[in-house]
């Protein structure tokens, strides 16, 4: 069994959701798991004795006009490395991440202690944030430095290749989804609660912000809502929910429209839906369709990034291209509009999502970790 370090942000963001979910998967096959970040990631919501969590702490001292983070990662990521005998560090989302645990990494070396780092990105990133020329040379080298490197899906490897000079090798591994958490539930109760008439119910879960463009999810739903009766129901929360209340306020379809915040149980309420809307302008996986489709939640969303790895055409759901509400609209229409049709896409979607299976992805990452463990280790 392995000693890994994971460092993630601690928020409800994709790549923190993703760390957790795979440490918390890796203490339970016998691993120790060390977590180090500046605060205790959002889904490290159980007690395992291989689970451990480790608070990185910033200085304030006024000469420091911006905390210098990654330096203090850096020394916390070396200082657990020696105390619980680290063999990989595992770092999610390039920034500032990677280049901490190389100059981690260099650090040990000068004690004596070899560790790999294993290196993930998940799309931002690369992006947004990495191609920025202020950072794209510490990116560069921190990947190309890296003992391997994942990337989430096909489009952010090539996205990866050319926006940045890399020359190592990126291995495609795909987010993933835990069906013991993600499954649909016995919560009729609720849906009648929801859509007392029978209504159908269309649902979205992002952080509001413009690249996930709700205001298309809400003119989508109101072209629906002209032909079928249904509910929209809103999940999160973020610097857009003005704007998109403004929004329903002047379509009059409040009355249709549920606001919910941030929601710890999200399976719960997918599990009463009958259709997901990811209009997205870019996402690089699409982690909160393949939630949706393994809830049996047949998705309508963009072609952008790496949304057609997770939702395939015409099978679990359609892809559009981004900005196109006519055209996802009726998509939408198409699978709502016959009973038989829409269980026929909700199993499709349930099928496809077993592909993302925890189970499956979790041995790809062991055979990556045992396949870069330092040799005087072997």
């Amino acid at each position: 069994m392995l000693n890994i370090g994971i460092v993630c942000y601690p928020t409800f963001g994709g790549s923190g959701v993703v760390a957790t979910e795979l440490g918390k998967a890796l203490a339970e096959k016998g691993h120790q798991v060390h977590f180090i970040s500046y605060s205790r990631p959002a889904r490290l919501d159980f007690f395992s004795e291989n689970l451990f969590y480790h608070e990185v702490t910033v200085s304030n001292y006024p000469l420091f006009e911006y905390p210098p983070y990654e330096t203090a990662l850096a020394s916390k990521l070396v200082d657990i490395a020696l105390f619980a005998n680290l063999d990989i560090l595992h770092v999610h989302y390039a920034i500032p991440h990677a280049s901490a645990a190389i100059m981690a990494k260099n650090i040990l070396a000068k004690k004596g202690k070899h560790i790999s780092v294993v290196t993930t990105l998940h799309g931002t990133d690369i992006t947004l944030v990495g191609k920025d020329a202020t950072y794209e040379p510490v990116v560069s080298y921190s990947i190309n430095e890296s003992d391997a490197v994942t990337s989430v899906s096909q489009s952010l490897k090539d996205q990866t290749y050319a926006f940045f000079h890399v020359e190592k090798d990126i291995h495609v591994i795909p987010n993933f989804i835990d069906f013991t958490r993600f499954s649909k539930k016995p919560k009729e109760h609720f849906k009648t609660a929801i859509a007392p008439q029978g209504e159908r119910i269309l649902v979205h879960t992002s952080n509001f912000r413009k690249v996930k463009r709700v205001e298309d999810v809400i003119h989508v739903f109101n072209r629906v809502m002209e032909k079928i009766p249904s509910k929209l129901l809103l999940i999160g929360d973020g610097p857009e929910r003005m704007h998109i209340e403004k929004l329903c306020r002047d379509l009059d379809i409040c009355d249709r429209v549920t606001f919910l915040g941030k929601q710890d149980m999200v399976e719960e309420i997918l599990s009463v839906c009958d259709l997901f809307i990811l209009p997205s302008e870019t996402e690089s996986f699409g982690l909160a369709a393949l939630e949706a489709m393994a809830c049996q939640v047949p998705v309508i969303a963009t072609n952008s990034g790496g949304i057609p790895e997770v939702n395939e055409h015409g099978l679990t759901g359609f892809n559009s291209n981004v900005g196109d509400v006519d055209d996802m609209a009726k998509n939408a229409l198409y699978i709502l509009s016959d009973n038989e049709r829409l269980a026929k896409f909700k199993a499709n979607a349930l099928q496809h999502a077993h592909k993302f299976d925890i189970k499956t992805v979790l041995l790809t990452y062991e055979a990556l970790y045992q396949s870069v463990l330092p040799k005087v280790q072997i």
